[in-house]
């Protein structure tokens, strides 16, 4: 009887083999299949994690017109009516009644600089915040690509397993055909139907992990994976660690945004110390009173109702205040001290980013030209123990060992060119190079922009502007169903065919 074939890997295998971005390229996806850059897209639109950490930042927009306004004019009125249910027996002209209306404008001149420095810091938090935004963008593109990869790679290992089990099958049949005419023994068809076995308990973790990376993709991408094709060669790949990290250096939004906010300590510092210093301001009061004819008196020149204003500037020097304001400006300068430890040890976790990415990409890539060599070798093993065993050279635990050695290379093969390109993406995201404007990606319409909402609100003064009603802008997935996570006839257990 001749040697069992073995049936050709199924298509995600020959999807994920053909990575481009690691310059192979074996087969090609059909026109419909969804591709990562559409998935990046559909998570820029779509996903929570992004749309919510944009709505923070509107947030911290608004601090700066909070503090701005705190040092506009202010004009307040207070309206007061009274009813003298008894007066005093000595009271001069008393009324029954009066209405007071009283009218208060303030207009702050100087503040020892809190206002001024208030808003500075809180410039910075909108820059530290807008580099936070670009760090989310980041940390959801990478994500992303992580699940679509995972995708992919989980595809690729069931289709070796669903490969696996057929093969075994084959083998498995061949044993006990074999065994008929005496050619092979009981203890060959055992192991044989062993190793089925466990090929069958792989196929069936193989397809839980496809069916949870499915469903962690359309976590993120708000979408189900439909025919995945292979990634894009990854842009702007470094050549050398050292490059890697210079850019992530001047790039990186965490460490951007921890910058930001040692300045912004700085200068709440500054507002603290401004607590001892003098302040003016201007100030104007307009009343007006009503008796409504109640004033009862008996002189003459006095009216029921009148008019008053007065305005004057008033200047107020802290003399002694129990040491509150130096407590306030020790405690804001620990916590810039504490800022500026933050950004070297933020400075820290970047380099070892960066480094560790390279690292692992570099180690990927070496591993796939490995994996490559060991499913060549397997491949040639496998046939070779095949034809020996034929003419009885070899035992049927030769071949089993032989085809699990292939599917174990083929296995690792497509994880090593997953971790590559997430390696790769990763290194990307660390040297502040992995978002929308870097990979130029379509997203159906102009790029957020959260300077838009900035310049739109830093100015406005009226009390009274409202934007609309909140509204999630984000898509749900309750009503997609449930990841697929068949891949292929999947056997029951004891069923042999």
């Amino acid at each position: 009887m001749s040697p069992p074939t073995v049936p050709a890997p199924r298509r995600a295998l020959r999807r994920v083999a053909g990575l481009a971005a690691l310059g192979v390229a074996l087969a090609s996806a059909p026109a419909q299949a969804d591709t990562l850059r559409d998935a990046l897209a559909a998570a820029y639109n779509t996903n929570p994690t992004l749309a919510g950490a944009r709505a923070n930042q509107r947030a911290t927009d608004e601090e700066v017109p909070i503090q701005r306004g705190q040092g506009l004019p202010s004009l307040n009125a207070t309206a007061t009516h009274i009813e003298f249910i008894r007066q005093s027996a000595n009271a001069f002209a008393p009324p029954e009644r009066n209405l007071g209306v009283n009218a208060q404008l303030n207009v702050p001149i100087y503040q020892g600089g809190r206002i001024r420095n208030s808003i500075r810091a809180a410039e910075e938090r909108v820059e530290a915040g807008q580099a936070d935004l670009r760090g989310a963008e980041s940390a959801l593109f990478s994500q992303t690509v992580a699940a679509y990869m995972d995708v992919l790679r989980t595809e690729a290992l069931a289709g070796l397993a669903t490969n696996q089990v057929e093969v075994l099958e084959v083998t498995l049949s061949a044993t006990r055909d074999r065994f008929e005419i005496g050619d092979t023994t009981l203890t060959d068809v055992a192991q044989a139907e062993s190793r089925l076995a466990l090929a069958e308990g792989d196929l069936r973790n193989a397809l839980a992990n496809l069916a949870s990376a499915r469903e962690t993709y359309i976590e993120l991408v708000g979408l189900p994976p439909e025919d995945l094709e292979a990634p894009p060669p990854l842009p702007n790949l470094p050549d050398s660690v050292g490059k890697a990290v210079v850019t992530a250096l001047e790039n990186n939004p965490d460490l951007i945004a921890a910058r930001e906010r040692a300045e912004a300590a700085g200068f709440d510092t500054e507002v603290a110390g401004s607590g001892r210093l003098p302040t003016i301001a201007f100030f104007a009061n307009g009343d007006y009173s009503d008796f409504f004819g109640t004033l009862r008196s008996n002189f003459p020149g006095l009216v029921q109702r009148e008019v008053t204003a007065n305005a004057g500037v008033r200047l107020t020097i802290p003399i002694f205040q129990g040491g509150v304001p130096a407590a306030r400006q020790r405690q804001a300068g620990a916590r810039e001290s504490a800022a500026l430890e933050q950004m070297i040890q933020t400075e820290r976790n970047v380099i070892s980013q960066v480094r560790a990415a390279y690292a692992s990409w570099q180690a990927s890539l070496a591993v796939i030209e490995s994996s490559r060599s060991a499913v060549e070798a397997a491949e040639l093993s496998l046939e070779g123990v095949r034809a020996e065993n034929s003419i009885g050279n070899r035992t049927i635990l030769d071949v089993l060992n032989a085809e699990q050695e292939l599917v174990s290379a083929r296995a690792q093969l497509v994880t090593a060119r997953r971790n590559a390109y997430v390696a790769g993406f990763s290194l990307l995201a660390a040297m502040g190079r992995a978002e929308a404007r870097d990979l130029n990606l379509d997203t159906g319409g102009p790029l957020y922009d959260p300077t838009v909402n900035y310049e739109r609100v830093r100015g406005r003064i009226w009390d009274w502007d409202r934007d609309p009603e909140p509204q999630a802008e984000s898509t749900r997935t309750v009503d997609i169903p449930a990841a697929d996570a068949t891949f292929g006839p999947v056997l029951e257990p004891g069923e042999r065919q």
